[in-house]
């Protein structure tokens, strides 16, 4: 099944998301677990932010990998000659597993990119054995400050971009409670539900703005065709909403916040 998730390539996708699941994957393994031993799988992989933590976990046999997109798993591949990690192109909707192969399950910011939700829960489930843990986190939509921003001004300069190529609307399961449900009805048992927050530091506004316009999305075919003069008004609007009413740049950081899931198989 497809992705709603326009991904550019690997580069694009860790200066826009990659390094902030860094910075997740560590609280969210805090809150999911790892088993004490046996096999587990990053479903959803991106470029392996949470499969090299998971990699930091001596006792785990197989760490199994997949990602919609083959460029991200074949990066994964150049970061690790860990022997235990198999990345692989695949679909969360239609996991390439036995059932009842592995001893924990998850997904790190991905969920909410994917066509059937539902589905990728139940897929989880099916390749889970009895007692297994089960875990995921997405972004919350109002837990993202520096995302509302961009987008805000975009459409405040631009209204014209709504529809072409910025989002119109929440994602599915970024509101509360959304992903608890979803494992609940997927049939796992004991479905706990918390938020982790990070912050998300840039270096200045060029390490805010450009990630945002060439990163992942349709949003960079847009801003490209506009006249040079409304891509400047539009440039120097959000240059002045980073700054925050001051005139000089540097650093900002951003609390941002992402519901998390754990259940049993």
């Amino acid at each position: 099944m497809p992705s709603t998730f326009v991904a550019k390539g690997a580069k694009a996708y860790e200066a826009s998301m990659g390094r902030w699941s860094q910075r997740l994957a560590a609280p969210f393994l805090d809150f999911a677990g790892v088993p004490s031993c046996g096999r587990v799988l990053d479903a959803g992989c991106g470029t392996g932010s949470l499969t090299l933590s998971l990699s930091a976990y001596p006792e785990l046999e197989a760490i199994e990998a997949i990602d919609f997109e083959e460029d991200f798993a074949a990066t994964l591949r150049m970061r690790t000659d860990d022997p235990r990690i198999n990345a692989q192109q695949g679909d969360v909707c239609a996991l390439p597993y036995d059932d009842q192969t592995f001893d924990a399950v998850y997904s790190l910011l991905v969920l909410h990119f994917v066509s059937d939700a539902d589905r990728a829960v139940q897929e989880m489930r099916r390749v889970s054995k009895p007692g297994a843990i089960a875990a995921a986190a997405v972004w919350s939509y109002d837990g993202m400050p520096s995302w509302r921003l961009f987008w805000d001004t975009v459409r405040a300069i631009e209204p014209e971009a709504s529809g072409k190529g910025i989002p119109t609307g929440r994602r599915p399961l970024t509101a509360e409670d959304e992903l608890r449900q979803v494992f609940e009805n997927a049939g796992f048992a004991d479905v706990a539900e918390t938020t982790l927050t990070i912050t998300m530091h840039y270096a200045g506004f060029d390490d805010f703005w450009l990630p945002k316009v060439y990163g992942q999305g349709t949003f960079a075919a847009y801003f490209d065709a506009l006249p040079k003069a409304r891509r400047d008004r539009l440039l120097e609007a959000m240059r002045a909403v980073y700054l925050g009413g001051g005139s000089e740049d540097g650093p900002r950081g951003f609390e941002s916040v992402a519901f998390a899931v754990r259940g049993t198989a």
